[in-house]
């Protein structure tokens, strides 16, 4: 691995800079660039660059010619609340197509090794997800195409872009489809948190006896792979010569009710469950890891409720430092 060098797009963001870290474990000479910084503390990266990957001149700025790997994590993006009222579609479009199609172009005039794009699990099709007990979400299920967001349509555009350059300019492209990535140091307030970090959060927010809303009926399945795992996989299949696109997520599928349940046992409290109208996105998703175990030989090795006990004392530590800092605002004015 020595004298590896590579670009970490997005490595401001949770995964981005999680896989940041775990590249310079590795050895791994690494750029991370990034509208903003890390938020829970200083990125490991060698040279951390704050740049619009919109803009042309931004990619060439930060991508070498010897650049080994490219991650590109980079988007415009949330959790439910951000991707499915519709309010933020244009934004979701224009921004993430615009970083990937400069990616793609600028990896083929760079020569780089190998560029990794990370797609979502969205763009699979609504039509197979109305079942909350029994949704298709196999690799080869995603046409025809019915995604339920235009987050969706774009992660779907963009895979087909990586690989039309594949196809046309030899690009050496990995694409996964990530299923609900969790864990410490991800968002947890402010309206982009993903399910998990919220209800955590709503959790820790509530003394003993108290209530959390939860949107919808709670029925709405999902699965949650924690961020180690997300990594690891990650880096398996840059390693490999599979192109993709696979499937990375865990195939343990919980209720959102059952995960809030899971986070309320961790926290030791008993709450009450308020459900609101709010948006939900497609009734049942999980992952189909077939594909991933037979190319790579992958699977997670721990449980949500593992993961959980991680992220959440992680969150409540987090919720009580905003409120001192809060509380020492308030009587400095």
């Amino acid at each position: 691995m020595e004298g590896k060098r590579a670009l970490v797009c997005g490595a401001g963001g949770f995964i981005g800079s999680h896989m940041v870290r775990r590249l310079r474990s590795e050895g791994y000479w690494v750029r991370g660039v990034d509208l903003k910084n890390p938020e829970f503390g200083l990125s490991a990266a060698n040279d951390f660059v704050i740049a619009d990957l919109r803009l042309r001149e931004s990619w060439e700025a930060v991508l070498d010619e010897d650049t080994n790997e490219v991650y590109q994590f980079a988007a415009d993006m949330g959790g439910a609340g951000y991707i499915f009222t519709g309010d933020h579609d244009a934004h979701v479009m224009h921004n993430s197509a615009m970083i990937n199609l400069h990616a793609a172009d600028f990896a083929v005039q760079r020569k780089v090794g190998k560029i990794f794009y990370s797609s979502s699990a969205c763009m699979y099709p609504a039509y197979n997800q109305e079942d909350p007990q029994n949704p298709k979400c196999a690799e080869g299920t995603a046409y025809p195409a019915a995604p339920d967001s235009e987050y969706g349509w774009e992660k779907l555009f963009s895979e087909r872009l990586y690989f039309a350059f594949s196809r046309n300019f030899g690009l050496k492209v990995r694409v996964a489809r990530f299923h609900n990535i969790f864990g410490i140091e991800g968002t947890w307030r402010g309206g982009r948190e993903k399910a998990p970090a919220a209800l955590c959060r709503k959790v820790a927010e509530q003394q003993d006896g108290g209530e959390i809303e939860i949107w919808g009926d709670g029925l709405q399945t999902r699965s949650f792979l924690y961020i180690d795992e997300c990594i690891e996989a990650v880096r398996r299949l840059v390693q490999s010569d599979c192109p993709g696109p696979v499937n990375i997520g865990s195939e343990e599928m919980v209720t959102i009710n059952q995960m809030a349940e899971m986070i309320m046992k961790i926290a030791g409290k008993k709450l009450s469950i308020k459900h609101i109208s709010g948006p939900m996105g497609v009734r049942g998703r999980n992952s189909d890891n077939k594909l991933i175990r037979k190319e790579l030989g992958w699977a997670p090795s721990q449980s949500l409720y593992d993961g959980l006990s991680k992220t959440y004392p992680w969150i409540d530590a987090r919720l009580k430092a905003y409120r001192e800092e809060t509380k020492e605002a308030v009587a400095r004015v």
